[in-house]
């Protein structure tokens, strides 16, 4: 509220006493008109000198009520939120500044385990005039190294950082490459990992690199602070925070190349640290440094920003423990890759929802005499998993059937329909022709 002054005008004073004065004293007043006067600029003095003590006080006791009853003195760089009692009693919290936290010392702690991952693919593509020709295709994203055994580095990252690559390079902080192979990969929760032969790594990037620390994702709470790290738009490592928005979030995916849309798996954490193109497979950490999540997807839109998703860590935990312990794929030649002998059709999670029959590949065919045929396979049944990685469509099935050769024996889990429309869950050894 502005202050209000009321000023003393002597001016304003003797004129008033000089009109109202009587006609009969007009001779006493002239000849005491000097002494009047010396008088009255004694009195303005006096209360010039007054209005000067009385301001100089309610300007110092303004000043102490703003700077120690209301919270407002803006010399305190490091003020922190205060409270006013007011008459009624009512609370109120003020804040005279804003404190950005600096998380240096995090991103030195959880740097050294993050890599860039660079994967190269080759894929037809229809030309203006109806031709075919090959294209070689570069994408760009991030992985997290999370263990080791006594040959490999193991790292964790998206499955779309990696699905359908013909060659995994992955980068260190030093900015020294070699290349990675995918040890196991889950489609329905976009997680992978991968594996770097530590013998292809120098002695100086193995000291330099380290293991992450994963958290405990249960734990975490909206509003607490969020580091996202990764290779954003394959510019190399970067850093962005942010809060934690949202807990238990499901978001739609459209595959870009087949546009299928399809429900995420698991339930998301939301945050407002920007995640960008190359930042998929990326750590998202709490203030103490820990994983709690793997950066997974970003909402898009003309109208949306600040929006960003990982998967929990304590969702993934088993999940990637037993990709870990797969064994190391390595890509076969078309002409060495077995078959497991059926024709199949994709059921995507948006359409196994309208339908209500699981997400993964529809058998429609058993070839007569092929290993799905001598398995027992039916037609009707739907393949969820090979060796223990996920399929939810007839690509991702042809994507994990390029790592096993003829003649090998892979275990595929598959859902038989039972009667009133439900289905039972049965693993089936194949040999593939």
């Amino acid at each position: 509220m502005d202050n209000q002054y009321n000023y003393y005008n002597p001016n304003e004073n003797y004129h008033h006493e000089s009109t109202t004065a009587s006609h009969t004293y007009q001779k006493h007043s002239q000849n005491k008109k000097k002494h009047r006067g010396a008088a009255m600029a004694a009195g303005t003095v006096g209360l010039a000198v007054l209005f000067g003590v009385t301001a100089s006080a309610v300007f110092m006791a303004t000043n102490f009520l703003g700077s120690s009853i209301l919270g407002l003195n803006r010399n305190d760089d490091t003020a922190n939120a205060s409270s006013e009692q007011i008459d009624n009693g009512t609370s109120l919290s003020r804040s005279s500044s804003v404190v950005t936290s600096d998380v240096s010392d995090v991103v030195d702690k959880v740097m050294p385990s993050i890599v860039s991952i660079t994967s190269m693919s080759v894929e037809e593509v229809q030309s203006f005039f109806g031709n075919t020709y090959q294209k070689q295709s570069a994408g760009a994203g991030t992985g997290i190294i999370i263990g080791e055994n006594d040959s490999e580095l193991l790292i964790v990252t998206n499955n779309h950082v990696v699905e359908g690559s013909d060659t995994l390079t992955v980068t260190f902080t030093d900015e020294t490459s070699v290349e990675a192979d995918i040890k196991g990969t889950d489609a329905a929760y976009d997680v992978a990992v991968i594996a770097v032969p530590v013998n292809t790594v120098s002695q100086d990037t193995l000291e330099a690199l380290s293991i992450a620390t994963l958290g405990d994702s249960a734990e975490v709470k909206v509003g607490e602070p969020a580091i996202a790290i990764g290779n954003a738009l394959g510019y190399g490592q970067s850093v962005t925070t942010g809060v934690i928005s949202a807990l238990d979030r499901s978001v739609a995916e459209t595959d870009s190349q087949t546009g299928v849309t399809r429900e995420s798996s698991v339930s998301l954490i939301q945050t407002d640290a920007a995640i960008n193109e190359g930042n998929s497979g990326g750590a998202l950490v709490n203030v103490n440094g820990e994983v709690i999540g793997i950066n997974s997807a970003k909402l898009v839109g003309d109208n949306v920003e600040g929006i960003g998703y990982a998967i929990p860590i304590s969702d993934v935990t088993d999940l990637i423990q037993s990709l870990m312990n797969q064994e190391t794929k390595q890509k076969l030649s078309e002409a060495d890759q077995g078959l497991i002998g059926i024709t199949g059709i994709s059921v995507s999670d948006a359409f196994s929802q309208k339908i209500d029959v699981p997400a993964g590949v529809y058998v429609t065919e058993v070839v007569s005499g092929g290993g799905a045929d001598e398995a027992g396979m039916t037609r009707g049944c739907i393949i969820t998993g090979i060796n223990g990685s996920s399929v939810d469509s007839m690509d991702a099935l042809q994507e994990q059937l390029q790592y096993y050769t003829k003649g090998e024996t892979v275990t595929l889990t598959i859902q038989i329909p039972q009667s009133g429309g439900e289905y039972e869950e049965q693993n089936v050894d194949v040999t593939l022709g």
